[in-house]
């Protein structure tokens, strides 16, 4: 027999296998009654996220970034062209919530190259000195308003965390570890704001337990400049997290200080502190061991936490020295549906609610607000800066940066990018000095952008816009001033020179 016809003759015998194995096989209904064509079935629902992105949507339609988004996000990490043409493409008339910023008929002009205050990578510090109203012996103003949020090593491959190390160097902002600890890959320049979470990893001892010496011997043997007590995060809070035994390699079971070969679970709870009371104890205690500001990050559902906590900042004076809202919208590896859909309030709902609770006791301004979830675009962080932030976390615009498609498969350890994975192939192909460029391109151009309109509104600096800068339009031709929508009076901000300046 000829070669073709052996060929013909495996690939029949091979396809009439298929196809018996199709119908005997009693799992799923489709393939027995559709073989070998069913499979296309399962195919195409496989790599649906990739379809949609390129073929399917229009440029506004895809979650959680679309299209325009993503495009801006790349063309800024390149230094490439990020402007868009022959208008806007979205219909202001039937979108519902859209955002409206309200500029000054008579807005502020750039600086110049000559001017005093010009600084080329347009670095805006933050309005507010972190760990000042405690008078903490290592208390600072950030350099930067725009600083990468929470992501671990672990859920992150180490290039890519490298990545985001060198990037916030370069561009002068801070890095948070994320619940995962310090690694090596942290080594590289930039500075930390170091996050605790429910599994003490960095900081345990063999029973998972907070150990202080431990505490110590990290914040002395690395450039961290805060920390945060991770209570919760907005894409799954209440519900603690888990790293599967896939991705745990012998480096990050000796940084977090758990066994090989066994999924590391984070608690949904704390074992150190169980109410508010305690929890200001514990604050204070890590405080007194670092002289660093200490804050929180949570995301925000009954907010009898939120009104005990004021309650007893006002009657005890200890106090966090800063807290993180994370809306739910924000990011996660992985996440139950229902966690990540329906738990938790968005952030804009989340941050007013909050900063009503400390301002109605006058304590707004001896806490540094930090807002977190899809903030990376610069409408967004501008109204996040009127609500009362002070600073914000960038996290998945981050990884869109650093070479992230939204694929979505970060829960699988297959990321084909790289980025959220521990497979040593598809790490080998993100280079870290290469896209630590793009992430300090991105941060500059983001903080440039909010500068911009910040400038366009009347004022030097976000941190003096409020909500009656903002206009929210719905889908019926009535608008409404963010102010009105939010419950906001009109509050004086504090700008970089500590001065008060009335909205």
């Amino acid at each position: 027999m000829s070669w073709p016809a052996t060929s013909i003759a495996i690939t029949a015998v091979a396809l009439l296998i298929w196809i018996a194995f199709d119908l005997l096989q009693k799992k799923h209904a489709i393939l027995h009654n559709f073989p070998i064509i069913g499979h296309f079935r399962y195919w195409l629902e496989m790599i649906g996220p990739e379809l949609r992105q390129y073929i399917v949507t229009s440029n506004d339609e895809e979650r959680p970034f679309n299209r325009d988004q993503r495009r801006w996000v790349y063309a800024s990490s390149k230094k490439e062209n990020n402007y868009f043409g022959f208008g806007t493409d979205n219909d202001l008339e039937i979108s519902p919530s859209y955002l409206i910023i309200r500029h000054s008929a008579f807005p502020l002009n750039e600086p110049r190259p000559e001017d005093e205050d010009f600084d080329p990578s347009y670095r805006i510090p933050c309005g507010k000195e972190l760990g000042a109203r405690r008078k903490r012996a290592k208390a600072f103003r950030p350099d930067s308003v725009v600083n990468i949020s929470a992501m671990s090593y672990g859920s992150l491959s180490a290039a890519a965390t490298q990545a985001l190390n060198e990037g916030a160097r370069s561009a002068g902002c801070l890095q948070n570890t994320g619940e995962g600890g310090v690694s090596p890959h942290h080594q590289h320049g930039g500075e930390l704001i170091w996050q605790i979470g429910t599994g003490y990893f960095g900081c345990r001892d063999a029973n998972g337990r907070f150990d202080i010496s431990r505490f110590r011997d990290v914040v002395a043997a690395n450039p961290i400049r805060a920390i945060e007590i991770k209570l919760s995060q907005g894409a799954k809070p209440g519900r603690g997290g888990l790293l599967p035994a896939a991705k745990i390699t012998p480096e990050i079971s000796k940084i977090r200080g758990v066994p090989m070969g066994q999924d590391c679970i984070s608690p949904a709870s704390h074992t150190e502190f169980h109410d508010v009371d305690s929890m200001l104890d514990f604050v204070e205690r890590l405080a007194d061991e670092s002289g660093l500001p200490i804050g929180i990050k949570s995301a925000v559902g009954q907010m009898d936490f939120w009104r005990e906590l004021v309650r007893q900042i006002e009657k005890s004076g200890r106090s966090i020295d800063f807290i993180t809202i994370d809306g739910g919208e924000g990011g996660t590896g992985a996440a139950p549906l229902v966690f990540s859909d329906h738990v938790a309030l968005p952030f804009k709902l989340a941050m007013s609610s909050v900063y009503h609770a400390f301002a109605d006791a006058g304590l707004n301004e001896d806490v540094v607000f930090v807002g977190a979830g899809k903030l990376g675009f610069p409408e967004q962080a501008l109204l996040a800066f009127a609500l009362g932030c002070d600073m914000i976390n960038i996290g998945r615009e981050a990884m869109l940066a650093i070479g992230c498609i939204q694929a979505q498969r970060c829960h699988t350890g297959h990321c084909p990018t790289g980025v959220a994975t521990q497979n040593r192939w598809l790490m080998s192909g993100l280079d870290p000095t290469h896209k630590a460029y793009r992430l300090a391109n991105y941060v500059v151009s983001l903080r440039k952008e909010i500068l911009q309109l910040s400038r366009a509104c009347g004022v030097s600096h976000p941190s003096q816009v409020t909500t009656d800068h903002f206009e929210i339009l719905d889908d019926c031709f009535v608008a409404k001033s963010a102010t009105e929508c939010f419950g906001y009076d009109r509050r004086p901000s504090t700008n970089p020179d500590g001065d008060s300046a009335a909205g």
